[in-house]
């Protein structure tokens, strides 16, 4: 069996010195975690499997991810590292892969552009294109009856609608729908944050994680409300991700990842110790 991996997530957005690490609720009022590089390299001996990192306020400014940063931490960091925000051509993601990391995530300009995860695909490798999608909760179900309705675990009915630009937009899009359509263009995994649950530490979001784990053949990660191992164990148990990834818990030292895995392997969930 496929080990399950844990991976912390670095949000980070640009300041005077080049790139903090920040984490905030639903990706507004971000409180400072520390320099992206330490926090890497601090992963990198705790046993993480991979690294994600987010320049989360790089589509929404328009500029082009912090490279140098990347670069840095590619240096000392020797799991693998996905890097996403302001990715908006194969030219940035040739940029992003060689600076150093192994994987690129998509987000805002695949939904605009679903040709370049197709394209990029092809030329670097599926294993190389994640494609992230950011979903909040749409209770309106009697005017959509094109959308992929899911129960919440309440037993209320709704669709999960894709938002992009960090959250900022929501694009009338059906998450499970578009999930379909990237494996199809050919992205190699999907890493899913529930808006409604980011940065609440209230677990993940069940319902949507369950559904994509089992309607497709790609890995998820799942993402967004991690606030103990437990959530991480019902992640992989009740939503059937793949990879479980969290920040928060992570950066402020509550618990390391460490904790997480010997949490997991205790409930006999496989994991790389």
């Amino acid at each position: 069996m496929l080990t399950k991996r844990i991976i912390p997530c670095l949000d980070v957005t640009l300041d005077e010195e080049g790139g903090t690490v920040v984490k905030g609720i639903e990706f507004v009022d971000l409180r400072k975690a520390g320099d992206p590089v330490e926090l890497a390299k601090r992963y990198n001996e705790q046993g993480a499997d991979e690294l994600v990192f987010l320049d989360i306020t790089a589509s929404h400014e328009g500029r082009g991810t912090m490279v140098k940063v990347i670069e840095r931490t590619a240096d000392e960091v020797f799991i693998p590292l996905t890097v996403g925000g302001g990715i908006n051509s194969i030219e940035d993601i040739r940029q992003i892969l060689r600076a150093g990391a192994d994987k690129v995530s998509i987000n805002t300009a695949a939904v605009k552009n679903p040709e370049l995860i197709k394209e990029s695909s092809e030329i670097f490798g599926a294993q190389c294109i994640v494609t992230a999608i950011d979903c909040k909760r749409n209770l309106d179900v009697e005017n959509n009856p094109d959308k992929t309705i899911i129960e919440l675990e309440d037993g209320t009915p709704a669709w999960y609608e894709v938002v992009i630009y960090g959250g900022r937009q929501p694009t009338g899009i059906d998450a499970v729908q578009w999930a379909k359509k990237v494996e199809e263009l050919g992205s190699g995994e999907i890493l899913l944050t529930s808006m409604d649950r980011d940065g609440t530490y209230d677990g993940f979001d069940i319902p949507i994680t369950k559904k994509l784990s089992e309607e497709l053949e790609i890995p998820i990660i799942a993402s967004g409300g991690v606030g103990n191992p437990e959530h991480m164990y019902e992640g992989f148990t009740k939503g059937k991700a793949d990879a479980a990834l969290a920040a928060s818990i992570f950066h402020f030292g509550k618990y390391t990842v460490n904790d997480v895995k010997e949490h997991l392997k205790e409930k006999n969930i496989p994991v790389r110790l």
